[in-house]
């Protein structure tokens, strides 16, 4: 008898025919209280579930008694409670590695974007506001030769580095909880502290993970040693960065521009005073959103539950002690 599944995230035709093919699948619109109320049976009987977003804590584990394995399409996995899982048992996987080419294309145009206020001129452009040669008041700053910080040097990190030191000649400074010697020996990277990557980065990209020692990381008083003129790139995690003080720092000028992929309560809400400053690129978090990557995501994540509930499970698992 195959093993019964929940799926809470449409795939395309080819992978849920191969999800069906090794389970009785269940497919859901989501995993909100309302949800599992409505379909508690097949909660109840579940070995597995797959897709994005919704809490899975000790309070959903109380109503999946039968679950061993979660798999969700992304890398972050934030809103798990790993610790119940282990508390429990349940394998956690995820997709860290396809989309980290596409991520890292989306920070460096968010580098670009940001630095020659691509969005805010082609807007005026838009409007009518071409009417001669431009002013200074259209220019942006240089991206080639400056100085890009990173702030978690993981594989975004590494592909990061690579386009913006091979492809525009920027010297790369990084903060990791060690020294990344890869980064070093290819990039001729410099690991330097917290402080230091704030007062020598032209550009501070931000690509960690969220945790309690992540969290509001970057606010008012990390943002006031921030190098004057400086752009500030977050495609990690919106909570990572204070955004009460970085809209502060936007205003008065203390940051150039940031690039924001990722905020701290999404969607952005409409009323934002992020959305009111020309001096910010915010995108609706699309870091791994082509066809091509969240195609990847999805067939990872199909096989990451395949191998999870059979007991083969080698690569992309978050919590690997509980297999012991």
């Amino acid at each position: 008898m195959k093993p019964s599944v929940v799926l809470y995230k449409t795939l395309p035709d080819d992978l849920r025919a191969k999800l069906d093919d090794h389970f009785t699948v269940t497919e859901l619109s989501d995993l909100s209280p309302e949800t599992l109320s409505r379909h508690a049976d097949a909660f109840a009987q579940t070995e597995g579930i797959l897709g994005s977003g919704g809490k899975v804590d000790a309070e959903f584990l109380q109503k999946t008694p039968k679950l061993r394995a979660a798999s969700t399409v992304s890398v972050g996995y934030d809103n798990f409670d790993v610790d119940a899982l282990n508390a429990r048992g349940v394998v956690l996987m995820h997709t860290p590695t396809v989309l980290t080419e596409t991520v890292a294309d989306t920070m460096m145009a968010l580098v670009l974007t940001s630095a020659r206020r691509i969005v805010e001129v082609a807007d005026r452009v838009k409007a009518g506001e071409w009417q001669g040669s431009i002013g200074a008041d259209w220019f942006g700053v240089d991206v080639h030769h400056k100085k890009l910080g990173i702030l978690g040097m993981g594989r975004i990190g590494m592909a990061l580095a690579q386009r913006a030191h091979l492809g525009f000649s920027m010297p790369i400074l990084y903060n990791a909880r060690r020294h990344h010697e890869e980064a070093e020996q290819r990039f001729d990277a410099t690991w330097c502290d917290l402080d230091r990557l704030l007062r020598e980065s032209d550009f501070l990209c931000i690509s960690l993970p969220l945790t309690e020692e992540t969290h509001h990381l970057i606010g008012r008083e990390q943002l006031a040693k921030m190098k004057p003129g400086a752009v500030l790139i977050n495609a990690g995690r919106g909570p990572v960065v204070d955004e009460e003080a970085l809209i502060a720092a936007l205003r008065d000028g203390t940051l150039h521009a940031a690039g924001l992929d990722v905020f701290e309560k999404e969607p952005l809400s409409a009323d934002s005073p992020l959305l009111t400053l020309p001096n910010v690129v915010a995108l609706p978090h699309i870091g791994s959103a082509t066809h091509e990557t969240r195609y990847g995501m999805a067939k990872d994540a199909v096989d990451n539950l395949i191998t999870a509930l059979t007991g083969k499970v080698g690569k992309n698992c978050v919590n690997p002690q509980v297999l012991k």
